[in-house]
Order: C-alpha cells, then structure tokens, then sequence
C-alpha cells in the first residue's frame, strides 16, 4: 500500500473546494473553505436545458475546474494538468506523484465511484487521491460523501474514462505552492471584482444576473415540463441545496467568503454585498423549498412563488454585484494578470 502522509482528510461542502484545502494544506497553505470558493471567483449562475436534457439544469458555480484555474492564478500557484485517452498513461499520471510523496487531484464522473451516494452521472466531480493499493484508491471527497473514502480501482477507472457532459479526459492535477506566496489577503479584491464583472455582464441570457430572471420566468412552467414531477422537482430543489454546493446554490459559501472578506479589508461595499448576499442565500433556501413542495403537490402555485422570488433574487444579486464591483484595490493589492507567470499547464499526448 502506497500512502501520501501528511494529509488532512478535512471533508468540507463542495467538491472542488474539498479537494484544493487537502492539496494546497499539505502544501502548507490552509485557507477556508468560503475564501477557497471566493479567491476562485467560484460564484456563477447558469439556466441550462436542452432537448437531450430530462429536466432543467440551475448551476450556482462556474464550470468544473475553473475554479482551480481561477485560484492558480489568483495566488500564482504552480498548477499541473495532465490530460490523456490513454488509461495507462493516465494511472501513472495520478501514481508517479502519490509515490514521491504528493497528494492528486482528479476529475472523473461519481456514478462510478463505490461509495457515491447519488447513482446520477455527474462528470465535473472532483476528489483528492493521496494513496492506492493492489484494490483501492484512497481519496477524500465532501463531508457528504464520508470525507476519507475509498473505492476499487475498476470503479476509480471507469469514473476517470467517462466521457460526455463536463468530463475530462483522465484529467489529474498537482499544486505547487511558491516560497514565497503571496499573501491572500491582498488577492482578494481582484478576485471579487472579477467574478462581479461576468456576473454582471454575461455574454448570454442563460448566465448570470439574467439567467436568475429567465430561471424566474421558466420554472412557473416546470410542472408541465417535467417527465415525472414527483420526481423531478424535488431532484432539483435537493441539488440546489444539498449536492454539494454548500446550500443556498452556492450563495451561503459567496455570503462567507464576504464575511471573512469584509473583516479583514473593512470596506463599506464588501459589508453591503456581504449583506446583500446574506439576504439571497435566504431566498435561495426558500426558492428550493417552493420547487420542492410544487413537485410533491402538483400545486403550480408554488412555482410562481419561486418564480416571484427569482425575479426578486436577479435584482439584489445584481445590486449586490454592482457594490463589489466598486471594492477598490488598495496600495499593497495590485490586480493580477489573467494567468500568472507561475502558473501554467501541461497536457500529455493523446496517446
């Protein structure tokens, strides 16, 4: 049995989070989990259906991985990709560090993980690996999912071999820390702004501040586009609130990370956005609530609550978006450019 020591097999709320803090504390940088989120400009809004689609899709975050990227770049962390089709490649992608004594990263799709306590496909799904035997590989996943897990090797196998939406092809990842990183602290307004600058000017109506007001006006008609509405809303109000995103569609990790943000810095726009945030995260809770109890009932009347209320939650997250986007960068905290120096990615060869 090869097994990474050092790990703090802290399962924390969301996925990709939960596997950046063991990656990034066994690197000796231990950040929250709401600032993790928050320095990755983590916070999005996506309405997505499509006619191959059994019911529509509401995502609170930006896409797989672009977090990851968004936090290397944001602390300049020296990031590692290696992609490949190759399945033998790809394992000695994931060993080659685990035997010199580090902790990976992986994409892969959790149906195929033994332990996983949803039988959805769901390829953006992200986890730690820090060791393997002749059987399993030992990872760390959310506190929802056991934290410290283990699942055989076929499975791990099969769950990095999938393809279709959001997966990746055996994508594995390391992170380097820098001796000298810099300081969180003076990161943190670049990342705010920048997230508040997509959010409030996406490139469709299917994004952002306008994907909340379409989401708003289509789910008063999701009683008739579903398959089976005892089954398919509350699906959708259980991910909302419990799949991973930290409740509230990822708006509790967003109100938290601007908490933590507002103590440290002090300004006046972060405690207004904070407060904003704080109001939205409620209303999110009790959207989910709404779409829940119209599938269990059958009573579209409750959607058009949540509707009223989704046109409510496009205007204070708007707001809110607009008072963080004026959060200046003070003396000690320069934008960084888009991809920094020390970060950077490697792709294997298709093999």
């Amino acid at each position: 049995m090869t097994t990474v020591t050092g790990i703090d097999a802290r399962g924390t709320r969301h996925c990709e989070t939960s596997a950046l803090g063991v990656l990034l504390r066994h690197q000796g940088l231990d950040l929250s989990e709401p600032m993790l989120f928050g320095l990755g400009s983590g916070l999005s809004f996506i309405y997505w259906d499509a006619k191959n689609m059994g019911f529509p899709f509401l995502g609170g975050r930006v896409k797989p991985f672009e977090l990851t990227r968004n936090l290397a770049a944001t602390l300049g962390l020296e990031l590692q990709v290696r992609e490949t089709a190759s399945p033998r490649r790809a394992w000695e992608n994931v060993t080659g560090p685990i035997d010199a004594g580090r902790p990976v990263g992986l994409q892969l799709d959790s149906h195929h993980l033994d332990y996983f306590g949803s039988a959805a496909h769901f390829g953006g799904h992200i986890v730690a690996m820090y060791g393997y035997d002749d059987h399993e590989a030992h990872l760390v996943d959310t506190d929802q999912q056991g934290g410290a897990v283990s699942t055989g090797l076929a499975g791990l196998a099969a769950a990095r071999a999938a393809r279709g939406p959001m997966t990746a092809r055996h994508r594995s990842f390391t992170i380097t820390v820098p001796e000298t990183p810099p300081s969180p602290r003076e990161r943190i307004v670049p990342a705010i702004t920048a997230c508040a600058d997509a959010f409030l000017d996406p490139p469709i109506a299917n994004l952002g501040h306008r994907g909340v007001e379409k989401a708003g006006k289509l789910v008063r008609t999701w009683l008739q586009r579903a398959d089976d509405p005892g089954r398919d809303l509350p699906q959708a109000a259980l991910l909302m609130e419990r799949a991973g995103t930290g409740g509230a569609l990822f708006r509790n990790l967003y109100r938290d990370f601007l908490a933590e943000c507002a103590e440290l810095l002090g300004s006046r726009h972060l405690r207004t956005g904070h407060a904003l945030y704080r109001e939205a995260a409620a209303l999110w809770t009790d959207v989910a609530a709404l779409i829940a109890e119209a599938g269990e009932s059958g009573d579209a009347r409750y959607l058009a609550q949540a509707g009223e209320i989704l046109g409510d939650l496009s205007r204070i997250e708007r707001e809110a978006m607009r008072e963080l986007s004026r959060v200046e960068v003070g003396r000690a905290a320069s934008p960084p450019p888009r991809r920094m120096p020390g970060a950077f990615t490697v792709h294997t060869p298709c093999d």
